[in-house]
């Protein structure tokens, strides 16, 4: 894939987005990341809450095992209250029981995944009961760094498009045009869909 600076250029298509994007501070960069097991943990911790929360957390789960690395096994052996303790939602404590189920019976390696296509990567992951399309969505766009991602779904994404192209549309409507104007991004949606975010402070 070409350098995400090279990317942002791509997006002169889009005169809303690029001027946007020269103003902000940041640049984004690559998050690649192997250990596809431990993302989607990550990710379902982050449902629904703030950066600054998920940290916390994320750092008091990884602070219950043996040098700060999630083991399947032992996390199926973890006691529920264990889990609430740190923060985590009963819901949330028993999806990531799953991802670790389904990790020591099926591959989830980085490797393996790459050979799948972005919607068979969704399928495969959303076997696991506890995690959506979204979810598999942030694991596409972040550490497998797919390019071409947009996750129409995300009510972030829906208010600062909302907001930066002066939409005035509801559901179905806002939907159509918001797939529509992601089209322009071809073939990097998800380059474009992370300065969304950034662009709406989230």
């Amino acid at each position: 894939m070409k350098p995400y600076s090279e990317i942002v250029e791509h997006y002169k298509k889009d005169r809303v987005l690029y001027e946007a994007i020269a103003e902000l501070d940041s640049e984004i960069k690559p998050e690649l990341d192997i250990d596809i097991y431990v993302s989607l943990l990550n990710s379902i911790v982050s449902q629904q809450l703030s950066i600054k929360v998920v940290r916390i957390i994320w750092r008091r789960f990884t602070d219950l095992f043996r040098d700060g690395y999630p083991d399947a096994n032992q996390l199926l052996s973890l006691d529920q209250q264990v889990l609430r303790k740190v923060g985590l939602s009963n819901n949330k404590a028993n999806y990531l029981k799953n991802v670790a189920e389904f990790k020591l019976a099926n591959n989830m390696s980085f490797d393996y995944l790459q050979g799948f296509s972005d919607e068979e990567v969704i399928r495969y992951l959303c076997q696991i009961k506890g995690v959506g399309k979204w979810t598999v969505q942030m694991i596409l766009m972040f550490p497998m760094d797919r390019p071409n991602v947009f996750p129409i779904d995300d009510l972030g994404i829906q208010n600062t498009m909302r907001d930066l192209y002066q939409i005035e549309l509801e559901k179905k409507e806002l939907r159509h045009k918001l797939l529509e104007i992601s089209e322009k991004w071809h073939p990097y949606k998800s380059l474009a869909t992370k300065y969304i975010w950034e662009i709406g402070g989230i």
